[in-house]
């Protein structure tokens, strides 16, 4: 399967590479292929500022991967579940699964 990771940290003093190592291991362990990254250094309070989300939806068009590896569903948004649910049914109008690192039995339920 191919996968997309996408990444988050809150400023730009915090890195997102503990966050990278842990998913990049988690899909080689399962022979999945790593299409392509996405690493955000910006809060997920500030609305529209979130570029690189922006831009791994824009790759979905060309459908570039099967699955979006997450390190936990809060690096979507800050938003609350609501806003959650609809990131995640966007990503599966692409045809591609969010799975969240953090919330293992989230993803068994998508």
């Amino acid at each position: 399967m191919k996968v997309i990771i996408y990444t988050r940290v809150s400023t730009a003093e915090q890195t997102t590479e503990n966050q990278l190592a842990v998913l990049q291991k988690w899909a080689a362990e399962r022979g999945h292929t790593l299409v392509e990254v996405y690493s955000e250094k910006e809060s997920a309070w500030k609305s529209g500022r979130q570029h690189e989300l922006k831009r791994l939806f824009e790759g979905l068009r060309l459908r570039k991967a099967d699955i979006c590896l997450i390190w936990s569903l809060d690096r979507l948004t800050r938003e609350g579940i609501s806003a959650i649910l609809q990131l995640v049914d966007r990503f599966k109008r692409y045809g591609v699964r969010v799975i969240s690192f953090q919330e293992l039995w989230w993803w068994k339920r998508w």
